[in-house]
Parts: C-alpha cells; sequence; structure tokens
C-alpha cells in the first residue's frame, strides 16, 4: 500500500516539547519531513537539537524557526523560507498536516483587588493571539502560498478546559473555546479545497504546560481517578491518533472537536 504522507511535509507549531514534539517524531515515523516553529531561550535550545536529530535519524528532512508564532513578519518569512525549502527538494505545496499545539499564555484571575494580579487587557490580548487567532493566520498564510491543497489536514489542540472553570485559567480557557470555533470556520471554508480541520482534545497529559497551571497536582490526581483507564493521556496516544487521522480515508472528518483521553471527559 502506498503511504500517502510518504515525503511530504507537516507543520508543527509548538515543535519542541509536549504535544508538539510527540507529534514531530510520529509522523516523521510516518515517512514525512518536519517543518517546526517554536520559542525556546538558549537553556531549552539542547532539547531542540536532540529532537531535530531525531528525526534525521528516521532519514527526513527537518527545518526548525526558533520565533514569536504570533509574530506576523516572523511568520510570513517562515513561510517564505519553506516554500524555497520545499522547491529546493522538488515537492512543492506539499504541507498535508498543520498542527497548532501553542501554549503560552497567561494564568489570572479576572477578578481581584489587586490590579497586578488580576487578568489585564494585554495579559488577554496575547493569550487569545497566541493560543488561538495565530491558527487562523498560519491556515491563511499556506493556503494563500498554495503549500496547503486538497488532502490537506489541519489540527489543533484543545483541552477539556475549554469548557470547564479552573481558578486562574480563564483566558486560557477562553483561547481554548475561541481555538473550536476557528476550527469550526476553517472546516466550512476549507471544505470546497479539500481541506479538512479539527480540534484534538487530549485528556490529562504530562506537558510542561500543565506544570505551570496552579494547583496541577490536584488535576492530575483528579484526572487518574476518573480516567477509566486508570491513567493520564500520554503525548504519544495524542501523536498517534493524529497520525490515524491523517489518512486519505479521513477526507470527511471534519469541523469536530475529537476527544483523546480515554474516556475521561465522560466522567
Amino acid at each position: 500500500m502506498v503511504n500517502a504522507l510518504e515525503n511530504s511535509w507537516a507543520l508543527i507549531l509548538g515543535a519542541s516539547s509536549g504535544f508538539g514534539e510527540a507529534v514531530s517524531l510520529e509522523l516523521a515515523n510516518q515517512g514525512m519531513n518536519i517543518f517546526g516553529v517554536h520559542l525556546d531561550r538558549r537553556g531549552t535550545l539542547p532539547h531542540v537539537e536532540e529532537i531535530k536529530n531525531k528525526i534525521k535519524e528516521k532519514g527526513r528532512e527537518v527545518a526548525f524557526f526558533n520565533i514569536n508564532a504570533a509574530d506576523s513578519e516572523k511568520r510570513a518569512e517562515v513561510l517564505g523560507e519553506m516554500e524555497q525549502i520545499m522547491d529546493e527538494h522538488g515537492n512543492p505545496g506539499s504541507v498535508k498536516i498543520l498542527i497548532h499545539s501553542l501554549a503560552f499564555g497567561t494564568l489570572k484571575p479576572y477578578i481581584s483587588e489587586d490590579a497586578k494580579t488580576r487578568v489585564s487587557i494585554k495579559n488577554m490580548e496575547m493569550t487569545l493571539d497566541v493560543m488561538a487567532h495565530s491558527l487562523v493566520y498560519w491556515a491563511q498564510g499556506l493556503v494563500s502560498r498554495k503549500l496547503m491543497g486538497e488532502g490537506g489536514r489541519i489540527f489543533a489542540m484543545t483541552s477539556a478546559g475549554g469548557h470547564r472553570v479552573l481558578p486562574t485559567y480563564g483566558p486560557v480557557s477562553a483561547s481554548k473555546a475561541a481555538l473550536e470555533s476557528h476550527i469550526r470556520q476553517l472546516a466550512v471554508e476549507l471544505s470546497p479545497k479539500g481541506i479538512t480541520a479539527n480540534a484534538i482534545q487530549a485528556g490529562v497529559t504530562m506537558t510542561p504546560a500543565l506544570s505551570k497551571i496552579p494547583g496541577s497536582e490536584e488535576i492530575i490526581k483528579h484526572a487518574i481517578e476518573a480516567n477509566p483507564a486508570n491513567r493520564l493521556t500520554t503525548t504519544e496516544d495524542v501523536a498517534q491518533a493524529i497520525a490515524a487521522l491523517s489518512v486519505p480515508g479521513t477526507h470527511f472528518l471534519t469541523g469536530n472537536v475529537i476527544k483523546v483521553d480515554g474516556g475521561e471527559d465522560l466522567i
């Protein structure tokens, strides 16, 4: 059987850790070349190099870009470089998968007597721009430049936090709700082009983003108790699901929030 993903490219936003890292490696296993966008300081760059080397060891091409994914000028530069790289490799316009896995937001309460500790306009706008709206702009760039066409797959990482209330999680919760709305709109507008768009709702997963949430220990404990499998979701669970959802037979599956959580959100 011909592997439809072989030698095509995936663009992973948030490729240097968590879900983005796991998906990068899994899609490389499936024969894909990897573009990765990440924002790392000097201390974590060695780990980025480890990921790139693992992808190369699988015989795949890899190009990572250390930028702010919400910066419009940097985004245009990266898309231009991607175009050039694909042309050099003889497979122009072959970005088959876009993964949005950006976790950079403000964790503050909406209401506080101290103005310094409550969420500000700048905090809210930054969180929504990075964790939700940037999906739209990257999708626009890929499609307008004809880097993604028929058979394309767009996935955005959401969570149960998009419909639940947790202390200080308000701005991130709002971004997840907005992200799911963007997915629905993209699904409808991109359907005539043969491109699907779906949100992936992972269960509670040990990632760097989770560790930054106040009370994460209690969240982890509750998730293990509630999950029918009596364990947390892993980044590999999610990566394998995304790979499975990227085959040609899923061309009519679009506009959904797909749970990859072992039934955790049902209980």
